[in-house]
């Protein structure tokens, strides 16, 4: 992409009122944003969905002069932006609607044939999801997966210093421009990450910081990944949002369960109930869902003392997996002559325990 290019791209993305579907759509329509920037109002307005006061700003001469005073701090400070169309702009972001027109980058991302997981949560983590968190990124290291978060405190931050710690690459995805930090106290994190990956934004160095930039940064989060692991939460938060989006890109999302009265457990514990999240009951879950090359990792075993704690119905589900494999929900029931929902409720269990796991469709397999 030319400078030129560049600036116009630039200042469709900074219209009010142009936001990132309605920017590909023009563009889509008159081939490039400089043609989009240069299209009469009449052509324009017979664009379905395209009305006058959306487009009014396309006439103004300040985005151009923005764009060209943000080039020059994309310059001075060795950023890469990425724009939608670029080979380098990541895949599985390209298929969202909603998908940033332009993406900056900085550090030494490299997104080819590699899987890709974002790891959220609660900035108030608990022991228990900081020894989960890690062991987690422990155990997929040897699948070379990107860790994507937020880089902010709690959760994010705990995902990306483990995986520098297992020199895995890391992406921290910013709600701000590039000229700041966030929180400010993890700037001493910032090299290693741009060591071990780097740092994503579609924020300007001149946008206003808000916490809604954090709610329009989690788009970027769910999107570039194929699966969102959300490790504690509460009944409420940002992380709940990301896997609210990853489920409408119609990406995996997992959940780590918690006891029910712990109030960081809560949101997570939701999701399972809801069926909006898998159970991440062991580390191994996520490649085996993402049907990733298991041989990397030994595949995890159930020790047979933890049959005892079966009751005598899962028992019999266990014996019936056991000698099928992969079995529909309905089946189990069937076959077992018990009740749909008596079932539905024992999975669920079993999964708590790590004997079974499910897979898409209401599929189930032992471990």
């Amino acid at each position: 992409m030319t400078d030129q290019e560049l600036i116009y791209a630039l200042a469709l993305q900074h219209i009010p009122k142009i936001g990132d579907v309605t920017a590909k759509k023009l563009i889509n329509h008159c081939g490039s944003a400089e043609a989009v920037l240069k299209e009469t109002k009449g052509n324009l307005l017979k664009i379905d969905g395209i009305g006058a006061i959306l487009i009014s700003g396309l006439f103004d001469s300040k985005p151009i002069k923005n764009a060209e005073e943000e080039l020059v701090f994309i310059k001075e400070n060795a950023i890469k932006p990425l724009y939608f169309t670029d080979p380098e702009y990541p895949e599985r972001l390209k298929h969202c609607i909603d998908s940033p027109l332009l993406l900056f980058q900085v550090g030494n991302i490299d997104l080819k044939q590699k899987h890709i997981i974002s790891i959220v949560g609660t900035r108030k983590i608990t022991t228990y999801g900081v020894a989960f968190c890690e062991k987690l990124i422990e155990e997929l290291a040897p699948f070379d997966p990107i860790i994507v978060s937020g880089f902010a405190y709690g959760t994010d931050i705990t995902a990306h210093k483990a995986a520098i710690k297992h020199n895995l690459q890391t992406i921290g995805c910013l709600a701000h421009g590039l000229n700041q930090i966030y929180p400010k106290v993890h700037k001493k994190y910032m090299v290693d990450v741009e060591k071990n990956g780097g740092f994503l934004t579609d924020f300007w160095s001149t946008d206003t910081f808000d916490r809604n930039n954090f709610l329009k940064r989690n788009r970027i989060i769910a999107g570039m990944s194929e699966a969102t692991i959300v490790i504690e939460s509460a009944e409420k938060g940002g992380s709940l949002v990301t896997a609210d989006i990853a489920n409408s890109y119609d990406r995996e999302v997992f959940a780590v369960p918690g006891r029910v009265t712990d109030s960081q457990s809560t949101g997570c514990n939701n999701l399972i109930k809801m069926q909006q999240a898998h159970v991440l009951s062991t580390p191994l879950d996520v490649p085996y869902m993402l049907n990733w090359n298991l041989n990397k990792a030994e595949k995890p075993d159930i020790q047979q003392q933890l049959f005892v704690e079966l009751t005598a119905d899962e028992k019999l589900i266990y014996k019936y997996l056991k000698d099928h494999g992969k079995v529909f929900l309905d089946v189990i029931a069937i076959e077992c002559q018990l009740p749909i929902f008596k079932v539905a409720g024992m999975l669920l269990n079993m999964e708590l325990k790590g004997v079974i796991r499910p897979l898409p469709g209401k599929l189930f397999e032992l471990i």
